[in-house]
């Protein structure tokens, strides 16, 4: 790869940030510089190789072909594995840059020193999305599930579609006696792990698993990635699933019960639930890795929601490289690139503050 200078201009976008209060959604991404490092007029060339999520399968197709509008010398290509596959092909080497929908746990960040070096690697949040439990049942084109009735549905507790615990949420509905068919991810997948922070979180009884990228209920149906478990659902009546939002298609989809009401998805609701969430300790410097409030009961959050992340070590051997992933990171975090993933996959963008210790963090990275 050959960097390519063009104009000797540097643009520098200054934002003025006030303080808010204790529910500031970005508390702790806040910086006291209020200057954002700037886009350097470079053009670059060269292939960059990410693969993981593939929630954000959908964004990174949209991602990819506005990065080519900028840097039209750069051939970016992405491997939609899974979140699982992802974070090992970072510690592996096999891929500079990941997406993954967790973040790297105490084990995952340990090992992937070998290949980022002792700074480890850093979480960028650069996908805002609803995890939608579709459901495919004929002439039910509304359906309200508490999140104890949601866990006992997925648990396999509740096997009809007119269980009494169904039909007492929804009294106006003619639920039929279809046999309810779960369908699951068969490979790790980011979005279960995701889910099952949620089921853990707010279950109770119902939902005695914990969090894991593997989904843990024997029975029921499954499918590798997010394509296979939807055409699942799409060919089997009373199927349901969990599936980023982004890829429900026409199916109907439940509305989850949030304090005293029952929330639908949409970006928007979904992005509310980061007000109330918190950073995670990993131990590396300007991390923006997130413990999502999953239990929160305020008014029109959807509290099932997937913060994907782009993962990248905080150091490469090649300067190039470095050089490949910080201007693509860049251009996706950008107020023009998270707007082209919300068209493109129905995601909510990143709010100015979030943008603003993106941006820094991705100016930390090092190469050579």
């Amino acid at each position: 790869m050959r960097l390519r200078r063009g104009s000797a201009l540097l643009g520098v976008v200054a934002l003025t940030l006030s303080a808010c209060g204790d529910d500031n959604p970005t508390r702790a991404f806040e910086t006291s510089g209020g200057v954002l490092p700037g886009r350097a007029e470079v053009q670059l060339e060269g292939t960059l190789s990410a693969s993981g999520s593939s929630a954000q399968e959908s964004a990174m197709t949209a991602w990819i072909a506005g990065y080519r509008g900028v840097q039209p010398d750069v051939t970016m290509i992405y491997d939609a594995i899974g979140s699982g596959g992802g974070r090992q092909n970072l510690i592996s080497g096999a891929s500079p840059l990941v997406g993954s929908d967790a973040y790297l746990d105490e084990e995952e960040r340990a090992a992937v020193t070998r290949r980022c070096g002792p700074g480890g690697a850093v979480h960028v949040p650069v996908y805002i999305a609803p995890i939608a439990i579709p459901y495919h049942l004929p002439g039910v084109d509304e359906l309200n599930l508490s999140p104890e009735v949601l866990a006992q549905v997925f648990a396999r507790d509740i096997r009809t579609w007119d269980d009494p615990r169904i039909q007492q949420l929804n009294p106006a509905v003619d639920l039929p006696e279809t046999e309810i068919t779960v369908v699951n991810r068969s490979d790790d997948s980011g979005t279960t792990e995701n889910f099952l922070e949620y089921l853990h979180a707010v279950g109770g009884q119902a939902w005695p698993y914990e969090p894991d990228p593997s989904w843990p209920v024997p029975g029921g149906e499954s499918a590798a990635q997010t394509t296979g478990v939807m055409m699942v659902v799409g060919a089997t009546e009373g199927a349901v699933t969990y599936t980023d939002a982004s890829a429900v298609g026409e199916l109907d989809t439940a509305r989850i019960g949030v304090g005293d009401e029952f929330v639908a998805y949409s970006p928007e609701a979904a992005a509310a639930v980061i007000d109330a969430s918190e950073p995670v300790d990993t131990g590396v410097e300007g991390d923006l890795a997130l413990e999502v409030a999953r239990d929160t009961t305020a008014s029109g959050v959807y509290p099932i929601v997937l913060v994907s992340y782009h993962i990248a070590c905080t150091s490469y051997d090649d300067a190039d490289t470095a050089a490949l992933v910080k201007d693509f990171l860049r251009f996706v975090v950008s107020e023009e690139g998270q707007q082209q993933a919300a068209e493109a996959a129905g995601s909510a963008p990143i709010s100015e503050q979030l943008r603003e210790a993106a941006l820094q963090t991705i100016d930390s990275i090092q190469g050579g």
